[in-house]
């Protein structure tokens, strides 16, 4: 536990759920040996985020934040603006550079919420750079600086690419790049394949088949995804069947109408008081 003040030299997480420990790891594995703090009202939680990690526990926020280079609120978006004014009313100085991982807060609450002249980054990491591969959309507050853009970039770059966005569009890459969309595909595609008759095992191979080794060669062939989807469908062959079918039962339609919502969702949370 910290206990001493130090000098601004950590990079402190509010909040200790899966994404902090997912971006912990993510750091770890890409050999960032920076001191990482991790402040939580449940500290009995980062036990394994600890032993993972190799994270610090801050007994109190605001030993955490006065050890703040780079603070990362990292709570649910219903929690941002109490866990901000905690901050405020903790009698410490915030750094001058906060990252909010909180989906669909702008950054004028979190600038009125805080109070402190701090500069305010959003980002929105995919819970995939706990392996290398996650992506991370970013926009910045008119008051960041080069030096802001660079270290922000530097760190999420580490977990995977990072992509600077004006901040009306982060809610609809948020909607967008969840990898759930992945997993969600994944489980309703194997189970339609179990079934038409396959066992479970074989039917996940397939689908997996289907969707990460499909999309990785759209990756690494740099091929036009309308020509993939045409040399992998012949006209009428069974894929095509496949896809023709879906789009009149109104596949295109869901994964619109499930995007509209996510990004209602956002502004949901973009108006809490």
């Amino acid at each position: 536990m910290i206990e001493e003040r130090k000098a601004r030299s950590a990079t402190v997480f509010l909040g200790g759920g899966r994404i902090t420990s997912a971006l912990a790891a993510g750091l770890r594995l890409a050999g960032d040996e920076r001191a990482i703090i991790v402040y939580d009202r449940h500290p009995e939680k980062l036990q394994a985020l600890r032993r993972e990690s190799r994270v610090e526990m801050a007994r109190a926020l605001k030993s955490a934040v006065e050890r703040a280079e780079m603070l990362i609120v990292a709570v649910r978006p219903s929690s941002v603006k109490e866990m901000l004014r905690e901050v405020a009313a903790c009698g410490a100085q915030p750094p001058k550079l906060c990252i909010s991982l909180a989906a669909g807060i702008p950054l004028r609450n979190l600038q009125g919420w805080l109070g402190a002249p701090v500069r305010w980054v959003r980002a929105m990491p995919s819970p995939v750079c706990r392996i290398g591969r996650g992506l991370t959309p970013v926009c910045f507050d008119r008051g960041a600086t080069k030096k802001d853009r660079t270290l922000v970039r530097r760190m999420f770059e580490q977990v995977g690419p990072v992509l600077e966005l004006r901040e009306a569009q982060m809610d609809a890459i948020t909607a967008t790049h969840s990898p759930r969309h992945g997993y969600h595909a994944l489980r309703t595609l194997a189970q339609a394949a179990q079934n038409a008759g396959l066992d479970g095992k074989t039917a996940l191979i397939a689908a997996a088949h289907a969707l990460s080794d499909g999309i990785e060669y759209w990756r690494e062939s740099a091929e036009k995804l309308e020509g993939l989807l045409a040399e992998a469908a012949t006209p009428g062959g069974i894929a095509a069947a496949t896809m023709a079918a879906m789009d009149r039962a109104g596949y295109k339609r869901a994964v619109a109408s499930g995007i509209r919502a996510g990004i209602e969702q956002a502004r949901k949370n973009a108006i809490r008081r």
